[in-house]
């Protein structure tokens, strides 16, 4: 569980046909799942607060009046209250109870991670027992790095605050701070029988979502932790790199979500173009294309899970319904529903369901999930590789 690297924010680019589309990842502001971007302005020319994305179950019933909405944040502010805390409440009483209403600070940290980065210290943290957090990895070239901080180590407390028993999300607030680069954090650090107060100086750091590797049978195994922007076009150039009949892995497990665009990228890896999905916003239906000139010979199993959604989820639509890919793990999340946002008279955004995606065939997502071509849990990796062997992919 990243502890630092906090929200990859995320904007669709590119490939998307009719309003600017944003997948937002799960666990907002809980873990460091990355999460959803400000309103924009498409090509098109829909108002700012058109933007979409995707989010978990939507509700039964109407959707949300906005412009009541706004009325209600409004009058709140006349009378001298909150127009936020107005506002969620007015989305509670809506009965959309995955709508939600964010702050400008935590929508300028959002905007701050639209392009993959983030400003910390460049370290990710976990549980280690029941309450004790460790460095679980320390990103090249960061701050942490430079202090000397290693895998393994405690970390104690953070300015001057003890993390033991602390939530994830609430080490990734001490750790991000105020979120402004150069602004100093100290860590007490413990390895061994050493204990230490290290003063660390945060900076903008790039996250790096896409990792290739070569596998000892000639497989390309490609991870993909989440599709920030230009993660589609790493996929791309991997497999176009790739020498002729070596099969691809493709690992989408644990895959949070991401921009709409990058996985549509992706996808245009294996597709020679056509339909990724189809969603509709307040009834419009629209669609997310491939673009053309794919590999779509090459053999390829791709890995999913519970922890794979959102875009990951549509990407795997994609290959699966189009016959492209044998998917090989457990039943994906399930998390389908296009919510957009609205700007609020105080500055603060309200999310709010207003569609559905679903797959090239038609299938929904949302609360559903895709089921796997082959059930496999633990060993999954293993069966994957075999799979691919069988395709003729790999030795």
């Amino acid at each position: 569980m990243s502890a630092d690297t906090g929200h990859l924010c995320i904007r669709p680019r590119g490939v998307l046909r009719g309003a600017v589309l944003t997948l937002v990842f799960a666990g907002i502001l809980a873990t460091a799942a990355a999460t959803g971007s400000l309103p924009r302005q498409d090509a098109a020319g829909e108002p700012a607060g058109a933007a979409t994305r995707a989010g978990q179950r939507p509700p039964a019933g109407a959707p949300v009046d906005r412009a009541a909405l706004n009325r209600a944040a409004a009058a709140a502010m006349a009378d001298g209250k909150s127009g936020k805390q107005a506002a969620e409440e007015f989305v509670s009483r809506s009965g959309d109870r995955w709508g939600a209403v964010y702050d400008k600070k935590e929508y300028a940290e959002f905007e701050q991670a639209l392009d993959g980065t983030y400003t910390g210290v460049g370290l990710s943290a976990g549980r280690a027992g029941e309450d004790r957090v460790r460095v679980t990895r320390v990103q090249p070239g960061g701050p942490a790095e430079r202090a000397g901080l290693r895998p393994g180590d405690r970390l104690v407390s953070v300015d001057g605050r003890t993390v033991d028993g602390l939530s994830v999300s609430e080490v990734v607030a001490l750790l991000r701070g105020d979120g402004v680069p150069g602004s100093a954090v100290a860590l007490r650090v413990e390895r061994g029988r050493a204990a230490w107060t290290q003063t660390l100086r945060r900076a903008r750091l790039a996250t790096d979502p896409v990792t290739v590797r070569r596998l000892d049978d000639g497989t390309l195994l490609i991870r993909v932790a989440a599709f920030t922007k230009g993660a589609g076009t790493r996929v791309r150039d991997a497999v176009r790199a790739a020498p002729a009949g070596a099969g691809v892995l493709l690992d989408l497990r644990g895959n949070a979500g991401g921009l709409v665009a990058e996985a549509a990228v992706a996808a245009s890896a294996f597709l020679d173009g056509g339909l990724v999905a189809t969603y509709d916003v307040e009834g419009e239906q629209r669609a997310v294309y491939a673009e053309g000139g794919g590999d779509t010979g090459r053999p390829l199993v791709a890995l999913i899970d519970g922890g794979t959604m959102s875009a990951a989820e549509l990407l795997t639509g994609a290959l699966q319904d189009r016959g492209r890919a044998v998917t090989v793990g457990s039943r994906t999340f399930g998390k389908g529903a296009v919510q957009m946002p609205s700007a609020l008279p105080d500055g603060s955004v309200a999310e709010l369901t207003v569609g559905h995606y679903r797959t090239p065939a038609g299938h929904a997502v949302d609360g559903r999930g895709i089921t796997p071509d082959l059930a496999a849990g633990e060993r999954a990796e293993e069966r994957a590789k075999t799979v691919l062997s069988g395709l003729g992919g790999g030795s």
